[in-house]
């Protein structure tokens, strides 16, 4: 776990986080063991490594808010607020931004699905989960304390290309997600690590 400026940060394996600070943030929740009841569920897109209405239930109450593109219709049971890139919504004092998310030459995430990533502004503190993504043109815009990118490759960018997009974003920290369950391992983020020079790198130890 990480804890920036009073934020605790925890990855639970694959691309799922939770963030604490005021409020109890889970962004794509999957495979994970229940801790305690999400004020913010924020989905990035539809596929089952993302959108698990099984993991969604497990941290779902009665206020808990959720938050997802319309692709994600009716995989999620519950009501939720569907958001596409370029909205932005204010939820429980947290500015939520959607941004793009999506492979270039590649099948798996095409632009017209409208996958988004977040970012996140919470006590001043800006953090960027990237989602299933390459190293696309909107980064140049992105500026954020903390990033969350994903390094595995095949479905996403792989190592070598996270250190290009932390480059153009220039995070204070970077933390290497979406490998160790599905695709890549923790050479992937090792490998992050060792080449990211414009920024420090946490590798986190995946907490259930």
């Amino acid at each position: 776990m990480l804890t920036y400026k009073k934020i605790k940060i925890k990855w639970l394996g694959h691309a799922a986080f939770k963030l604490d600070n005021e409020i109890t943030i889970y962004i794509d929740p999957f495979n994970i063991e229940k801790e305690d009841t999400a004020d913010l569920v924020l989905i990035t897109h539809e596929h089952y490594d993302h959108c698990s209405p099984e993991d969604i239930e497990k941290v779902c109450g009665k206020s808990t808010i959720i938050i997802a593109p319309p692709s994600c219709d009716p995989s999620i049971a519950r009501d939720f607020k569907k958001v596409k890139p370029g909205d932005r919504v204010e939820v429980r004092g947290v500015i939520i931004d959607a941004v793009p998310a999506y492979n270039l030459g590649k099948k798996f995430h095409p632009k017209e699905k409208k996958g988004i990533g977040y970012i996140l502004t919470m006590n001043g503190v800006h953090i960027y989960h990237a989602g299933d993504t390459d190293v696309i043109p909107e980064m140049k815009k992105i500026r954020a304390d903390i990033a969350l990118l994903p390094v595995g490759g095949t479905y996403t960018m792989n190592a070598e290309e996270a250190v290009k997009a932390a480059e153009l974003i220039k995070p204070k920290i970077a933390i290497p997600m979406h490998y160790g369950s599905i695709v890549g391992d923790e050479k992937d983020a090792e490998e992050f690590q060792k080449k990211c020079s414009v920024c420090q790198v946490e590798i986190l130890g995946k907490e259930s």
